[in-house]
């Protein structure tokens, strides 16, 4: 199946939400997605040494297959005009029948998510998340959220799972945070995803008495401690990404506390689109 015969249903967007300059809302077309996929060749590739195949260098863009299916949910700087560089942070986001359209979720060539297919509900997954280097602070990070809670909302979502990545591939250098994740968030049975055999890397690598939990935090990337911070779980075993040069973690995240606060913020002020 070619890229360019998968098509999605259209989803149903949301206002833009706009913190100064800055903007969230869903990619609008084929110009906003090629820049959301060079914003991801300039981070991933340039930035942080994600080995190219001979297309990927050719155009300079990070795509594949999912991008077809996915909505894209992108950050805009107004400040900067209009055209490729003012989109500065972008998530992609595939919901339940947009994965159907080929057969599968991205996280299924790295996990078994059968437990999370099999809830009946709505599914979102999350992935290929970056922001500009200029842009990364808090306020662009809470901007994202925002919309992933504005996408929430807006279709029902249940439960939230993809994964999300450390730095370097050598799982033994990352043994504090890989040690503490699976000792203190690791998910319920229920909704657990575990590696696939050939791929899983053991996360106890260190004895939890032993493991200093604040070095640990601190060392997490800040895209993990979100997760947590919502209430989120990680799945049974890491990944070696040497594409992207990364160790992955599953993470599932019930979305309760996203839609609450995104009703308590915005639905009861009684305004769609916050200052």
């Amino acid at each position: 199946m070619s890229q360019a015969s998968v098509t999605t249903d259209p989803i149903e967007p949301f206002a833009e939400l706009r913190s100064g300059s800055l903007g969230v809302r869903l990619a609008a077309g084929p110009d906003e997605i090629d820049a959301v996929q060079a914003l991801r060749y300039r981070v991933f590739y340039q930035e942080l040494g994600a080995k190219a195949d001979s297309e990927t260098s050719r155009t300079q863009r990070d795509k594949d297959i999912y991008d077809t299916v996915a909505d894209h949910l992108l950050v805009v700087d107004h400040g900067l005009g209009e055209g490729l560089r003012n989109v500065v942070g972008t998530y992609r986001l595939i919901h339940r029948k947009a994965a159907r359209r080929i057969g599968r979720f991205y996280s299924s060539s790295e996990y078994d998510i059968d437990r999370i297919e099999a809830i009946p509900g709505s599914i979102l997954e999350l992935g290929r998340s970056c922001v500009d280097g200029y842009y990364r602070n808090r306020s662009v990070m809470q901007l994202l959220w925002r919309g992933i809670g504005a996408y929430v909302f807006l279709h029902k979502i249940e439960l939230m799972f993809g994964c999300a990545s450390l730095p370097g591939i050598d799982p033994d250098a990352l043994a504090p945070e890989l040690t503490y994740l699976y000792y203190n968030h690791l998910a319920p049975v229920s909704v657990r995803p575990r590696a696939l055999p050939h791929r899983y890397v053991e996360m106890r690598r260190l004895d939890p008495d032993e493991t200093e939990v604040r070095a640990a935090l601190t060392r997490l990337p800040p895209l993990i401690k979100g997760y947590l911070r919502l209430g989120g779980f990680v799945g049974d075993g890491a990944v070696i990404d040497p594409q992207f040069n990364t160790t992955d973690v599953a993470v599932v995240v019930q979305t309760d506390l996203v839609t609450d606060k995104y009703i308590k913020h915005y639905q009861l002020l009684g305004r769609d689109t916050p200052d």
